[in-house]
């Protein structure tokens, strides 16, 4: 399928050498360290398991073996997955970029849409990543299995860990942000690298009932009596820290590990290269190609060290 190129332009002289894009979403979750990153992964690489029980016993004058140890493991895979743009340059004659193609017939590319174009690539390549990386399925094509995907259909994970969720608002926040942290296992509580991942409309509306509105035990000034003018920085619920992930979807939130989350990768270099081609001097057209190729997987630990919000187990 070739690539659809719209343009809208009445050209009328030269531009003002700036183009700007649309907020993109970049990759947050991998950006801030939200997830253990696992670089120069080939082909597959294996997260070893060990679970053990009932070690302790009594003590004698012999060594009598006790308890049970078992080795797992979940293998991460990589997808390789690319981006092919092309784009005849005749297109930009009638267009602000119209001057910098040169006063020859052989056209060269705008230096000036070349630029903006490789980085908006990258850019979108890693928005994609985000989404991909926690609600993607890798049945859809440019997408890999995400973490949601996959939590949704494992039959490990415990009944009482997956909470059902609802239209979270400023009013119910809180009580919803309750119900995860009260189907958290005893052991997870308190470990350092906890967090609860909550998605873009969960993390607003939460910020907002901290502003106060008279109810949840806020009063009608929020926290710190600042309404909803304060300045937060890191914001916590119940001592946990919350982290925003854009990937997931609204009213979705997922709480675990950082060390429980896991995304694979070739080479992290990938997600930042565009190899930009010229065909004008191989086949003597004037159309020039975008190209990207990189490799990507996402999988967890523990399902067992997982709780859910807004995600239905299809195996429970």
């Amino acid at each position: 399928m070739a690539t659809t190129l719209t343009i809208n332009s009445t050209y009328a002289g030269e531009s003002a050498g700036k183009i700007i894009a649309p907020a993109l979403l970049m990759s947050p979750t991998l950006d801030r360290g939200g997830v253990e990153i696992m670089p120069n992964v080939k082909k597959s690489a294996t997260i070893q398991k060990i679970d053990t029980s009932a070690i302790i016993a009594d003590g004698s004058c012999d060594f009598t073996a006790t308890g049970t140890v078992a080795l797992t493991e979940r293998t991460l895979s990589p997808k390789e997955l690319q981006v092919n743009v092309q784009i005849c340059k005749t297109s930009f004659v009638q267009t602000w970029e119209a001057i910098e193609l040169g006063y020859s017939a052989f056209n060269e590319v705008p230096a000036s849409f070349r630029d903006f174009f490789l980085a908006r690539m990258a850019e979108e390549v890693a928005s994609a990543n985000e989404v991909s990386f926690w609600n993607g399925a890798t049945g859809t094509s440019g997408q890999y299995d995400g973490i949601m995907t996959q939590i949704a259909v494992d039959a490990a994970l415990p009944p009482a860990q997956e909470v059902a969720g609802t239209v979270v608002t400023a009013e119910n926040v809180v009580g919803e942000l309750g119900k995860i942290v009260d189907a958290l296992p005893p052991r997870l509580y308190g470990l350092p690298d906890l967090h609860i991942y909550v998605s873009q409309n969960i993390y607003k509306l939460y910020k907002r009932a901290l502003g106060g509105f008279g109810a949840a035990g806020l009063g009608a000034n929020g926290y710190r009596g600042e309404g909803n003018n304060q300045q937060l920085g890191d914001v916590m619920f119940d001592g946990i820290p919350l982290f925003v992930a854009e990937g997931l979807t609204a009213d979705q939130a997922i709480c675990t590990q950082k060390s429980n989350l896991y995304f694979a990768t070739g080479l992290m270099s990938d997600y930042n290269e565009v190899q930009l081609i010229d065909l004008s001097p191989i086949d003597g057209s004037q159309n020039i190609r975008f190209v990207m190729r990189f490799t990507a997987a996402a999988n967890y630990g523990y399902a067992e060290e997982i709780v859910t919000y807004g995600v239905t187990n299809a195996a429970n």
